[in-house]
């Protein structure tokens, strides 16, 4: 997750020179540390991320040891927990909230021989990389099902920061319910946290009454999906979750969930790290590499629907459909692409609001 992102162009930049660390020459585990912004509770980003890590430490076993700090402020506080687990022996650290960047650059540059792994950061130094998802492409085909399914084509949008990986997400997400829906309205209300469920809640409620019978986020906590659950009834209001599979808090309410799948990516940089492979660099990867999906289908959406959908599905994996093609109009009608597939730096550091979207960036 992000907070005061700048200079983010900079997250599409070349690699850099590969640098390489000597294998583990002993019989001891690679100690990893975890270092989660919120709870790990049972859904959202933090619990995400440690469904990886427990992915990592099943693929692995007594070849890796794990430790979790969680619910660490950014800042000073991660600051602190990251010096504490380098001086404590963790030789490969994750550092898995936006904010946690510069703190990340810090105390890589004072454990030089400990590798750290930053979260969607846009800098690497020596002993520290950078990883994300395209999160915009599962998100491009979760607002295309929103445009099939709604019928007030008005979605709500909670989101937490207006930083390029949550604008991304909005635009790609009102550019697909659009092709379904030329009409459809994307209502966004923005929180300025990550993690408040009561606040989530109430951004929900508030959506509900504008009009909102799909309702999406990019926060942390399951109030979102809560929120329609509790109006699915009345109103026959939807969701589309967002990082977990959200059906134990929406069971009648969920459509669908873009959902994020760590596991691979962290065996991957352990075994780097294990083998004397590992190298700084900026990972940016999709749904062709495993890491966002379109999954948790309502299994009752019809079965042309679901074919459409998969269609479209295989055809961003196969690199034959791009969310940010064609001609891009923003939502006060200016031009911001005039043809062709946006590139990565432009993606990256995305600071408007597409067409079809209700809000303005604060």
């Amino acid at each position: 997750m992000y907070k005061n992102l700048a200079r983010a162009a900079a997250l599409a930049a070349a690699l850099l020179s590969p640098f390489h660390t000597p294998a583990q020459t002993t019989n001891a585990p690679l100690r990893v540390g975890f270092v989660y912004v919120s709870p790990v509770g049972e859904a959202g980003w933090s619990y995400q991320h440690d469904l990886g890590r427990r992915e990592m430490e099943r693929a692995l076993g007594d070849k890796v040891k794990t430790t979790v700090v969680e619910a660490v402020a950014e800042g000073a506080d991660s600051e602190r927990v990251m010096r504490d687990l380098a001086r404590q022996g963790h030789q490969l650290i994750f550092a898995t909230s936006f904010g946690y960047l510069e703190p990340a650059l810090r105390v890589a540059a004072e454990f030089p021989q400990v590798k750290f792994e930053h979260a969607g950061g846009y800098k690497t130094a020596p002993n520290l990389g950078t990883y994300n998802a395209r999160y915009y492409e599962a998100r491009y085909l979760a607002g295309w099902l929103a445009g099939k399914t709604s019928k007030s084509g008005i979605a709500g949008y909670v989101a937490g920061f207006p930083v390029p990986e949550v604008v991304q997400g909005i635009n790609a997400f009102a550019i697909g319910m659009r092709e379904a829906n030329p009409k459809a309205q994307v209502r966004v209300l923005w929180l300025n946290t990550w993690f408040d469920p009561a606040r989530e809640r109430e951004a929900a409620q508030a959506l509900i009454n504008q009009g909102a019978d799909v309702l999406t986020n990019h926060s942390g906590s399951p109030a979102v999906p809560q929120a329609a659950q509790a109006a699915f009834k009345d109103k026959g209001v939807r969701v589309i979750a967002y990082q977990s599979d959200m059906r134990a808090f929406a069971p009648d309410a969920q459509l669908a969930a873009v959902t994020h799948h760590w596991g691979g990516y962290y065996t991957r940089v352990a075994r780097a790290v294990l083998e004397g492979r590992w190298k700084p660099e900026p990972v940016w990867a999709g749904m062709k590499d495993g890491l966002v999906q379109l999954s948790a289908l309502d299994a009752s959406l019809p079965k042309e629907l679901r074919a459409q959908l998969e269609a479209k599905r295989q055809a961003i994996v196969g690199g034959r459909l791009q969310p940010f093609a064609g001609r891009l109009l923003d939502n006060a009608g200016h031009e911001r692409q005039a043809g062709g597939v946006m590139g990565d730096a432009a993606i990256a550091s995305m600071n408007w609001l597409a067409a079809g979207v209700v809000g303005t960036l604060p």
